[in-house]
């Protein structure tokens, strides 16, 4: 088994379920979890959490996240982007500065509401499901950010756009919301997801490309190990005698782990100077095999999050 983060490039047409479905049998194991949805016409970043990591799955699901998408304007479509049944259509007489007007003053926080066809729940049921029903229900509008939005090339009645935003909010959504302010509607024609955190386009896999790896014996190249993933948090090393309450994530004294001291100093929020409260760091074994995510408050450690723990012997190369 594979304990770690794979970054997947998603084709068009595979949802992200299929996208798991189809490396648990190239990999040969069931616990493998994705990031974030993409719908089954986008393509893009897919970063993949196997084994033990399917524990960083709602981390990484907050992170923000760019995209590049191409807004038609003059369509309007019951699923907000082109491949929805059209409901209206409009002459576009709007200038390339009203547009391009339009499109930065989204720049920044505002109010979204999701649409019907989308994976969100309401009374238990997914929206997309109501829609297909016919029905339509009451969302209430989230407050999303977008941190930068730039346009690419304008060709009226396209506008190709990257966005880099907060988790939460739909690409499709927001085209919808400029077609809205310019007056002529709008929809999404094209969706790329080319970032998550740190995992770039550049570096994704396709499925192909996975199959491939592992046929070469070489696919452990391309996991990123769990506590590479979490480096922006201080490692600490729980010494010998103390490694079986680390295993089952008891709580740990400062004077249990190795080093302690040099390491706080290093901390953002130095343990050992004042702001003492909600550091988190990365705690070792003996044998510096990553085990847990601890926060410190009251002047002892507490688990956070564990990855390995009683009974589980963990590999240097990340397997169990």
């Amino acid at each position: 088994m594979y304990h770690g983060v794979i970054n997947i490039y998603k084709e068009k047409g595979y949802t992200s379920h299929d996208v798991v479905a189809k490396l648990r049998k190239i990999l040969h194991m069931k616990k493998i979890g994705h990031t974030g949805t993409l719908d089954p016409n986008a393509q893009g970043v897919l970063p993949v959490c196997l084994g033990a990591a399917t524990r960083l799955c709602e981390m990484l699901t907050e992170k923000e996240k760019v995209y590049e998408t191409v807004l038609l304007l003059g369509k309007e479509t019951d699923t907000q982007d082109i491949d929805g049944a059209i409901l209206s259509e409009h002459e576009v007489t709007v200038s390339e500065k009203q547009a391009e007007e339009a499109v930065l003053s989204f720049a920044g926080e505002y109010w979204q509401i999701p649409p019907m066809y989308s994976a969100l729940k309401v009374n238990g049921k997914k929206l997309y499901e109501l829609a297909r029903e016919g029905k339509e229900v009451e969302r209430k509008a989230r407050l999303v950010k977008i941190y930068e939005i730039t346009i690419l090339e304008m060709q009226l009645p396209r506008i190709r756009m990257q966005v880099r935003c907060s988790k939460g909010t739909y690409i499709r959504t927001l085209c919808y919301d400029i077609g809205e302010k310019l007056g002529c509607k709008g929809c999404m024609e094209e969706l790329i997801r080319t970032q998550v955190s740190g995992f770039s386009i550049n570096t994704a896999l396709t499925l192909q490309r996975v199959e491939e790896e592992v046929a070469a014996g070489k696919i452990e190249e391309f996991i990123l190990p769990i506590d590479q993933i979490l480096g922006i948090y201080p490692a600490l090393t729980v010494q010998k005698p103390y490694s079986k309450l680390l295993y089952n994530g008891n709580p740990l004294m400062p004077e249990y782990l190795e080093s302690f001291e040099q390491e706080a100093e290093k901390m953002e929020n130095p343990i050992i100077q004042g702001k003492k409260d909600k550091t988190v760091v990365r705690v070792y074994d003996d044998k510096k095999r990553f085990i847990a995510l601890y926060t410190y408050r009251n002047d002892r450690f507490y688990l956070m999050k564990m990855f390995f723990g009683s009974g589980e012997i963990l590999a240097s190369d990340g397997k169990i």
